[in-house]
């Protein structure tokens, strides 16, 4: 509050009025996140319990357990897909591509517009090509390849721009030192640039667990580990659209979004954890 109070000394009507907009839209962002967070702890903290981790899913025992295996299963197979073919593609563009060149053009503005997708229209295709055509079934990994596709623009953009944020005297004392050209990628810029990938990577694990409308239509609702990939079997987000729309099951509902909300920050922090490494890593 005293340094609020600093800032405004000297300062004219407008520059006022900005400062407190500026501490104003801080101030209620961060009381939105705190209310949000806090009524989903105080409605779904006091019905964890162990029952409610059990192996296996019945009509007395909504377990969510089976859930989060699901989802953590989509999560690996859908990162493992776009990860690399969006870190892959962004490099092209940023260090191989010329500027002139259309193609980077044309997927710059294909990524973008695929951002802005309805994720029902990406469950819709992954309903008539990989349920339908590719006869996969209504499974995890029809849920997997949807959410990959649904990911990888996202993917690609912010590897792009982390990519593009690495200054060119790192290429060029490189570059001087004698190292090639993938030596020089894969040892000085990838790892300078790991933080705003991983971001990305972050940003595209939050769309994951997330998802609902996508899904309903490509792995299912099963509640339930599937044998295999090629069952079917819901996710911590259709788990909890599943029991509130009953309306059976609500306090469990709001569990499973505060199990959701723990596995959201530890995937966060690992990444986090991991970035920091990465960029010790190219610091020597």
């Amino acid at each position: 509050m005293t340094n609020m109070l600093k800032s405004f000394k000297g300062k004219k009507l407008n520059d006022i009025i900005l400062l407190l907009l500026v501490y104003g839209s801080a101030a209620l962002s961060v009381t939105i996140l705190v209310f949000i967070i806090g009524y989903i702890l105080f409605n779904g903290v006091p019905h964890l319990k162990p029952s409610f981790f059990s192996i296996s899913y019945d009509s007395t025992n909504v377990s969510v357990f089976p859930a989060i295996v699901n989802t953590l299963i989509m999560i690996s197979i859908a990162l493992a897909i776009a990860v690399p073919l969006g870190v892959f593609s962004a490099i092209y563009l940023v260090e191989y591509a010329k500027k002139t060149n259309k193609l980077v053009k044309v997927v710059r503005i294909t990524a973008e517009t695929l951002v802005g997708i309805p994720s029902i229209v990406y469950g819709l295709f992954g309903l008539l090509f990989f349920v339908t055509y590719l006869k996969w079934g209504v499974s995890l990994m029809a849920g997997s390849f949807t959410l990959a596709i649904m990911i990888l623009p996202l993917v690609i953009r912010s590897t792009e721009e982390s990519l593009k944020a690495v200054p060119d005297s790192f290429r060029e004392g490189c570059f001087a030192l004698g190292a090639g050209k993938l030596r020089t990628i894969y040892r000085i810029i990838l790892p300078s640039a790991a933080y705003g990938i991983l971001a990305g990577v972050i940003l595209a694990v939050g769309k994951i667990v997330g998802e609902t409308a996508a899904l309903i239509y490509t792995s299912g609702t099963v509640a339930q580990i599937p044998d295999s990939v090629f069952g079917s079997g819901r996710t911590m987000a259709l788990h909890i659209y599943a029991l509130s729309s009953e309306g059976l099951h609500t306090n469990e509902a709001f569990a499973t979004a505060v199990v959701l909300l723990i596995v959201v920050i530890g995937i966060n922090a690992l990444s986090a954890l991991t970035a920091k490494k990465l960029s010790k890593e190219s610091k020597h």
